[in-house]
């Protein structure tokens, strides 16, 4: 792509095979802004390799991303190794990744199937959805306090079935422990997946560890 350019594709292949140059080296900062991790997908389409020394990576998500456990926990990974997450409540102006600010992908609408992408160089463009992204940064949540807002309330004998079953305790080794009857401890597990909004023993268990509840 020349300079100052501004091309439409349509799917993430075609997008890489005529932009994906755009995506490498990126030596300042990164800059990612999505609904949730569907919307760039590709993963020529994620930082690669050892990033720069200075380079800062911020990534925006609706709370569309935190639905699924899968998406969570990818999130709060790269949280992990240095990347700055937040979330949003509304819907984002624009699903970007702007590369220092020299190079942008915008993502549109789906047809057929398939995502339609505007790729650009052109420095106008750049600074205006970046100063958009700046505007919604700024107002929208760190995904630690994010996740902390949204705890659910829970007892401490609530917490105690949590860390049993975050330990794989059987049902009888687990009522011994807490001192509860068998009965309880299974009416206990049923009420805590209902409120922790799982579908099984082993999702409560691990959407309590990474809510920091089994500690």
């Amino acid at each position: 792509m020349g300079d100052h350019q501004v091309i439409a594709v349509r799917g993430e292949a075609d997008l890489i095979r005529r932009a994906g140059h755009l995506f490498t080296d990126a030596r300042t900062e990164f800059v990612c802004a999505a609904t949730d991790l569907r919307t760039w997908s590709y993963p020529r389409l994620r930082p690669t390799g050892e990033p720069a020394p200075d380079l800062r990576v911020r990534k925006l998500f609706t709370s569309a991303a935190l639905c699924d456990p899968q998406q969570r926990q990818h999130l709060l990974r790269i949280a992990d190794v240095g990347a700055e997450v937040r979330i949003c409540a509304a819907p984002l102006p624009h699903e970007t990744i702007i590369i220092d600010r020299r190079a942008m992908i915008l993502a549109g609408a789906t047809t057929a199937g398939e995502r339609e992408f505007t790729a650009t160089t052109a420095p106008t463009l750049i600074n205006g959805v970046h100063a958009l992204f700046d505007a919604t940064w700024h107002t929208a949540i760190p995904l630690a306090d994010y996740l902390r807002q949204e705890l659910p309330q829970i007892d401490q004998a609530g917490r105690s079935v949590l860390q049993a079953l975050n330990a794989g305790l059987t049902d009888e080794a687990a009522a011994r422990r807490i001192g509860v009857s068998l009965r309880t401890y299974r009416r206990r597990v049923a009420e805590l997946m209902t409120l922790l909004d799982a579908n099984s023993r082993f999702q409560a268990g691990a959407r309590a560890g990474e809510l920091g509840l089994t500690s």
